[in-house]
């Protein structure tokens, strides 16, 4: 009974927020083209959704998270592999990303936007630069973090290089991997949100910004809402990954 109580305790925010929220509205402190009521942005959320809207614009932001997130974040643990394992090439690039690295990735967009143009590409690039930075960062602490006394022992035994970076180096370093691909997991979301906004004609973020200029306050919500879900998603997948892996250590 406690465990199953554990379990849905965290519902009862959820339900007080929502009930709060409707009755605020219905109150009429504020008007409702402003503030709607939650039972008309769960109303708006379904008509969306039946005529494809919401579920076209959704795929193409979708689309661009995947692509940039994947090659980001496989990009982030290649050279983090390459600069952990190698202390020249840390020490030559360690300066230049570290520049680099708390550049925010909405700050490459007045660059990108010159350098790339206002296409498909431009979203998918921003994601790339806040994926990559993180990802690399944490590949490179946990490989150089695994215990010198592992590598003597693996190189005493005879084992190669590529044996020794396979069965100690990549898993007691997982870890460390998984922590930076959760973390940008969602904030993958948020950039690709803000870059739709700012060029983008498709995609979740556009679509708010056509609905902030006909005062579409409930699109905006449904769209917020959507955000909050495929953050959420995002992040549990590598948390439930991360969970699995743990006796990796």
């Amino acid at each position: 009974m406690i465990n199953l109580t554990e379990k849905i305790i965290w519902v009862f925010p959820i339900i007080a927020f929502l009930f709060g929220w409707e009755l605020i509205s219905r109150i009429g402190i504020f008007p409702t083209y402003l503030f709607p009521p939650f039972s008309a942005v769960l109303l708006t959320l379904y008509f969306l959704t039946i005529e494809g809207v919401l579920l076209n614009n959704l795929a193409s932001s979708l689309f661009r998270v995947i692509i940039g997130f994947t090659f980001g974040a496989c990009s982030g643990i290649l050279v983090g592999i390459l600069m952990g394992i190698n202390s020249k090439l840390n020490k030559t690039f360690s300066p230049i990303f570290s520049l680099l690295m708390p550049i925010p990735a909405l700050g490459w967009v007045p660059l990108f936007m010159l350098w790339i143009g206002i296409n498909e590409l431009l979203p998918i690039a921003l994601v790339f630069m806040c994926s990559f930075f993180p990802v690399l960062y944490n590949t490179i602490t946990g490989i150089r973090s695994v215990e010198t006394d592992y590598l003597e022992a693996s190189r005493t035994l005879g084992a190669s290089n590529m044996q020794i970076l396979t069965t100690i180096l990549l898993p007691l370093s997982f870890q460390n991997i998984i922590t930076g691909l959760r973390l940008e997991a969602g904030m993958a979301w948020r950039v690709i949100i803000a870059a739709e906004m700012v060029a983008i004609p498709s995609g979740i973020g556009a679509l708010m910004m056509r609905a902030e200029s006909l005062l579409r306050v409930d699109v905006i919500m449904v769209c917020l809402i959507v955000l909050s879900i495929m953050c959420l998603i995002s992040e549990n997948i590598f948390v439930k990954l991360e969970e699995r892996t743990k006796h990796w250590k």
